[in-house]
């Protein structure tokens, strides 16, 4: 249900739907009387009946379009005109790591945004844009505003982005700059629902949300004459992404070769100091606090104690926290290592959940996405590696043999120190709305498993 400030409910009904979805709505349109709104505006699922019988003050979506008839208004539109750090939307984080945050967003949001997309996609007039995705995640309004400030053509579609008819959504619309997440690319590839389409009209792909594979990417690219995959990595908070791929610069799959406009950035060691900007390095990722777009204030907790509190001092500014871990390579260019608080300690050494899943991922071709998580044994001791696989559909394994497969491919890519203590198979991984891999549920799920009162 969705109400406006006017108290006004929009409800879709559900005519034509299947038993199942017409079950769930019936379910919703419950809670919907119950909430007991002022008026409600029903909206049909297929045709122009709604199929119920409405309360006196209830109208349907046809009674409401109509109403406009009656009330004749000028041509000309009045814009009001508010301060630039006035709200215009509230959006929630994705809650990887717990309560999801409620971040209001300025009417510097869209205009940061939309620079992005224009100086690092190349989106302008003439272009059809299309990003899986929905409003309550950051991506949702970032298309949106996207399209509308640089004159591109948003592409919509309705229905799951999983299968074929996606893909041939986006070769029939003449999509020209299609973002993605790591995890759909994988599913598509795995599924093969792509075989026969024709996306050679697409200029270049986006990826963000989680860590990219090379061999994803390489493969995304291959669909429209091996056009480039540009990564971005930011933040709801941020209304954009701080570092990202550029159509000016060399790219590399699966890598960052660039801070966004306006953006800056450093990485820290172990000590809170940041390393020289030219310097192959790995640490936490501080940022410089004077950033067009980013957010002064949360509703629902202490903006200064999520994103200030405990940040080490640079040039006389206090660094911004956003929580992942980056790494910095001999030619420049950026890979995310996952979260901060992803990092585990296996034998002394520091590494991080997602570059064990690199190597995982490509230990056997059964294998459709693993998750590394790292738990401390009841007694004490050092954390153990433990290892969640998802396979692909037409392949079964056994944990046993997985657990020999992942850590041989763990000593030999990373640190031959490193071993897998346990592999559990599941059907899918646990994830936000964004998509994000929820680790807190898995190592949660484990803790729980290893419990004293859970073996009772």
């Amino acid at each position: 249900m969705c109400r406006s400030q006017s108290n006004i409910a929009f409800y879709p009904r559900y005519v034509g739907c299947s038993f199942r979805e017409h079950f769930v709505l019936w379910g919703k349109e419950l809670r919907v009387v119950e909430a007991d709104p002022f008026k409600v505006i029903v909206l049909p699922v297929s045709g122009n009946s709604v199929g119920v019988e409405l309360r006196k003050q209830d109208v349907s979506w046809k009674e409401f379009l109509s109403s406009a008839n009656q009330r004749p208004r000028s041509n000309h539109y009045s814009p009001v005109y508010r301060p630039i750090d006035s709200a215009i939307n509230i959006l929630f984080s994705s809650g990887t790591t717990g309560e999801p945050k409620a971040i209001p967003w300025t009417q510097l949001s869209p205009i940061r945004c939309s620079a992005d997309g224009w100086a690092h996609n190349d989106i302008r007039a003439g272009d059809v844009y299309c990003w899986p995705t929905n409003l309550g995640w950051v991506m949702g309004p970032v298309v949106l505003f996207t399209c509308f400030l640089n004159g591109a053509t948003l592409a919509l579609y309705h229905g799951s982005p999983l299968g074929r008819g996606f893909g041939k959504f986006i070769q029939d619309a003449g999509v020209t700059v299609l973002g993605t997440v790591p995890s759909l690319v994988k599913t598509w590839q795995s599924s093969n629902c792509l075989e026969g389409l024709d996306w050679t009209k697409i200029k270049c792909f986006a990826t963000t949300g989680e860590a990219s594979n090379v061999d994803d990417d390489l493969w995304l690219s291959s669909k429209s004459y091996y056009k480039p995959v540009l990564e971005c990595c930011g933040g709801t908070e941020l209304s954009s992404a701080y570092i990202q791929g550029s159509l000016l610069q060399p790219q590399a799959f699966g890598t960052f070769s660039t801070a966004a406009m306006t953006a800056g950035f450093v990485i820290l060691d172990e000590h809170g100091q940041p390393y020289p900007d030219d310097k192959a390095c790995v640490g936490e990722v501080g940022l410089l606090p004077l950033y067009l777009g980013a957010t002064n204030r949360l509703l629902n907790a202490d903006h200064e104690k999520v994103y200030f509190e405990g940040m080490p001092m640079h040039n006389g500014m206090r660094l911004r926290r956003h929580g992942y871990v980056l790494k910095r390579t001999v030619g420049g260019y950026l890979i995310v290592q996952g979260r901060a608080d992803d990092t585990m300690n296996l034998g002394g050494i520091k590494t991080s959940s997602v570059e064990i899943e690199r190597v995982c991922d490509g230990a056997d071709e059964s294998i459709l996405e693993t998750a590394a998580i790292s738990v401390a044994p009841l007694g004490g001791g050092p954390e153990q590696l433990i290892m969640f696989v998802v396979l692909k559909k037409e392949y079964s394994h056994q944990p046993e043999k997985l657990k020999i497969l992942f850590s041989r491919a763990i000593q030999s890519n990373l640190n031959p120190l490193f071993k897998v203590s346990f592999v559990k198979i599941v059907p899918e991984f646990p994830r936000t709305a964004s998509n994000k891999l929820l680790r807190r549920v898995l190592r949660d799920q484990v803790k729980q498993e290893l419990s004293p009162r859970s073996r009772i």
